[in-house]
């Protein structure tokens, strides 16, 4: 398979895999949002992102089921000094690390969607044909981003930009099918007044090359007309079937009978679904810059955020892409478009902002959004408030400059870290309330860790002992193999192989 080469590539390839695992807490400016308890799931983070998503890793890897970004589109504004070349290599590395780390995050049924222009739109389809495989591509979508041509463009009118989308698993991910809308439904008419009410002439063919026999089909209908698939074409129904809707009237010859014969298509026989969504997206249906600029004025018009999105766009993407209680994360979230559309449309969210766009920008939209506030796709979706999220910030590295654990570190953050390392798979939701973080192919792991049997000595509930053992049969035993984490162990070799247990002591025996 072809790959990009440029400035720093090998390294780039390691960059996430050296980014330290940070933990996670509340924000200065506040914490949760919103109805009491209602926050649920739905956080916004202030901090870098690719510490940020290394962050989430060890809680929602492999859970979230659609991803959205929108990233700098390196147009010699993404970096202070521009060289293009640097400049190219930069963006490059820059992207690499983060879609590492997204695609571990990414749900095995789920999809990750992104927009970009052309100064890096084909760079970054080889980029994400290498990070998520080529055969996971599902399109590039060509969104109509303005509906006016600049007329001062030296060469062609710059009016789209691309919308690359990979699933996890292509071969298993599926699109959901958009609902209809009232365009579609107002092709349909009924100039016969047929009793199955508005209808569409469709086809009776259907573009195939036919086999010998097929070449030979007619059909002779009642009114005497003979009917011939055009050449190059086959029968779309078998003559039983052209029968049957000849009988009902459901064969259309036009108004003076003298038309090509067609299929009365009727809107009462359809899905409620659309066909399924082009992968050409007309601002009429998907939004555009200039409706964006007017959703962000709303959250600060003092500092509009210079390259939203609407809300329009998100609403098609998540419609696509998710069902409601889905998670959704946006690590490039900018002026806050989905956050605020997944919130209206009932869905989980994770939104991560770098800048003060996350203060200035992103928080004041949210608590609108939870209060109620009527722009974009409010009126559309019903959205009348509620719900809330909380805001978080990037702390303390799990481990410090020695190798130890830093003291900020609580036990939820190490519990999550031990079992994505032991297991590959994010610790349930909850994190549990007891040493027992769960079973993973028939083995129990525990930590034992920041008190968490009620006693914080160092020769308490931290450290195996007889006593410690006794309470963990007590209260969470597991029958089969165990690993234990903990500062120290006072069993012996021989106790521990009765109990099946292996021990492993904090910090050194941890899987980095």
């Amino acid at each position: 398979m072809p790959t990009l080469d440029w400035l720093n590539r090998d390294a780039a390839f390691r960059i996430a895999a050296a980014v330290p695992t940070r933990v996670l807490r509340p924000h200065a400016a506040g914490h949760a949002f919103g109805e009491p308890g209602g926050s649920g799931n739905n956080l916004l983070i202030q901090g870098d992102n690719l510490e940020a998503l290394k962050a989430l890793l060890p809680f929602y890897r492999g859970r979230v089921k659609c991803i959205f970004i929108d990233p700098p589109y390196n147009t010699k504004s993404a970096f202070e000094h521009y060289d293009d070349n640097l400049e190219h290599s930069q963006w490059l590395t820059m992207m690499l690390p983060r879609l590492q780390l997204l695609r571990e995050l990414l749900a095995e049924d789920g999809s990750i969607w992104v927009t970009i222009d052309d100064n890096e739109g084909h760079y970054l389809k080889v980029l994400m044909d290498e990070v998520f495989g080529r055969r996971n591509f599902v399109s590039n979508a060509v969104w109509q981003k303005k509906y006016t041509v600049a007329n001062d463009s030296k060469w062609l009118a710059d009016t789209h930009d691309h919308v690359l989308v990979y699933a996890r698993v292509k071969e298993t991910w599926r699109p959901n099918r958009l609902p209809r809308t009232e365009e579609m439904n107002a092709r349909y008419r009924n100039p016969d007044q047929h009793p199955k009410g508005p209808w569409k002439a469709t086809p009776l063919y259907a573009k195939r090359m036919p086999s010998e026999k097929e070449a030979l089909f007619s059909f002779t209908f009642g009114n005497g007309v003979v009917w011939r698939p055009p050449p190059g074409t086959t029968a779309r129904f078998p003559a039983d079937e052209l029968r049957r809707m000849d009988a009902g009237n459901e064969i259309w010859f036009g108004a003076d009978g003298a038309a090509v014969p067609s299929r009365k298509t009727f809107l009462a026989e359809l899905s409620i679904e659309s066909p399924p969504t082009p992968t050409i997206w007309l601002h009429s249906d998907a939004g555009n810059n200039h409706e964006a600029r007017d959703e962000s004025k709303l959250v600060n018009a003092a500092e509009v955020f210079g390259t939203p999105k609407p809300e329009r766009l998100l609403a098609r993407v998540l419609a696509l892409a998710t069902n409601p209680g889905d998670l959704v994360l946006d690590s490039f979230l900018g002026s806050g478009t989905t956050a605020a559309v997944a919130h209206k449309m009932g869905r989980r969210w994770i939104g991560i902002e770098m800048g003060e766009h996350a203060l200035t920008h992103c928080l004041p939209r949210m608590r609108k959004v939870v209060e109620g506030e009527q722009g974009g796709i409010s009126e559309a979706v019903g959205w009348q408030g509620g719900g809330g999220f909380r805001l978080l910030q990037l702390g303390a590295p799990l481990f410090d400059a020695d190798g130890e654990i830093d003291a900020e570190v609580r036990f939820a953050d190490l519990a999550a870290f031990i079992w994505m390392r032991e297991t590959g798979t994010a610790l349930a939701e909850p994190a549990p309330a007891t040493p027992k973080l769960g079973v993973h192919d028939g083995t129990a792991y525990y930590l034992l860790f920041n008190g968490i049997l009620g006693d914080r000595r160092p020769e308490g509930g931290n450290v195996l002992t007889s006593a410690v053992l006794a309470a963990l049969r007590a209260s969470c035993w597991h029958d089969g193999p165990k690993l234990i984490y903990g500062e120290a162990c006072r069993l012996g070799a021989a106790r521990l192989a009765a109990e099946g247990i292996v021990f492993k002591q904090l910090p050194h025996a941890l899987p980095r």
